[in-house]
């Protein structure tokens, strides 16, 4: 179930209709694993039916604490462009998705290694506490491929799914969350995170302390935040938007601890035509936002992402690793 099944409202603005980062439209989501508890891979794309390298989006990327992964950041930073969807998975398998995100593209897309590589976007958080990382099978091709092929609408499988797998959210299982908002000027901001991160004692839910002890206790983790939105946002608009994110996780009890990293990305869904590869650089009037419809769009953006860690905590079901176990959030026992 999700926050707003258990009456858990977030915020002022009014959820998407399926209050999913695929709500944003064009977005789809995919997960795959080889088994139960062992992580596995989800995917976020950006525009569906489109190729994303040939026609990449603007995306902007922020940090908070760096102690994680996301590839290809460096070149989102230097080009303001995003050229492939996110992938996201655990730690020690960023290398195998990379690797595998760059065949299975290459199949897809037969101008890579022709005209120009790929360097595909993959996000990382740890599972090691809770399932076998060094023996369970790594991802391979046919799994990302399936991730791809799965890509849907409506609302993502959340919690211990994908590369949800393993994860903790205050010393609770956690995992694969998302949330949506819709802003006055009929734009849509959507997040979806990989939620690894904080401490039971910290745990807020809409504000309240939640007070409910873990007979687990994770290490310090992470939090992998993916935002999407139909808003025509070019690059430097699109990192702040993806700082934004940062609020939402300290709303539920994120400090960002030295062993976490809290890294976000933000890519918008418009203007393709600016963003096609080889065509000329266009700076459209709608891109240039005045002050008070950024700071809409930063509100919504905060507001999903705080929902997003609750639907990954309350849509987790207890987990029983080969390392340890990830229980499930007494959901009786929340506040209020």
């Amino acid at each position: 179930m999700r926050a707003r099944d258990h009456g858990i409202v977030v915020g002022r603005l009014e959820p998407g209709p399926t209050n999913a980062i695929t709500d944003v439209p064009g977005v789809l989501v995919g997960h795959a694993a080889h088994a139960p508890d062992v992580t596995g891979v989800t995917v976020v794309v950006p525009r569906a039916g489109r190729d994303t390298w040939s026609e990449p989006v603007f995306a902007g990327v922020a940090v908070l604490n760096g102690a994680g992964e996301l590839t290809g950041s460096i070149q989102i930073r230097e080009w303001g462009l995003m050229e492939t969807p996110v992938f996201l998975t655990g730690t020690p398998f960023v290398g195998a998705v990379y690797d595998a995100a760059t065949r299975v593209l290459m199949e897809r897309q037969p101008r890579i290694g022709v005209d120009d590589v790929v360097i595909p976007v993959v996000g990382e958080t740890d599972p090691s506490a809770i399932v076998d990382v060094v023996r369970g099978p790594a991802p391979d091709v046919a799994l990302v491929a399936a991730a791809l092929d799965g890509a849907a609408d409506g609302v993502p499988a959340e919690g211990q799914v994908g590369a949800g797998i393993g994860m903790m959210c205050c010393d609770f299982a956690g995992g694969i969350g998302t949330s949506s908002r819709r802003v006055s000027d009929g734009y849509t901001v959507g997040v979806l995170l990989q939620v690894n991160f904080g401490d039971w004692e910290e745990l807020r839910i809409a504000g309240t302390p939640a007070g409910v002890p873990s007979p687990a206790r994770g290490a310090e983790g992470s939090c992998i935040c993916v935002v999407a939105t139909d808003a025509p946002l070019l690059p430097h608009g699109l990192e702040r938007l993806a700082r934004r994110a940062f609020l939402g996780l300290a709303r539920v009890g994120s400090y960002a601890s030295n062993g976490s990293g809290e890294i976000a990305m933000a890519f918008s869904t418009a203007n393709a035509d600016a963003t096609r590869r080889g065509a000329p650089a266009v700076v459209r009037p709608e891109l240039l936002q005045d002050g008070l419809a950024i700071s809409r769009l930063f509100a919504a953006c905060v507001e999903a992402a705080e929902e997003a860690v609750l639907n990954a905590l309350l849509g987790a079901t207890t987990l029983v690793g080969a390392r340890g176990t990830a229980p499930a959030f007494p959901a009786d026992r929340l506040p209020g």
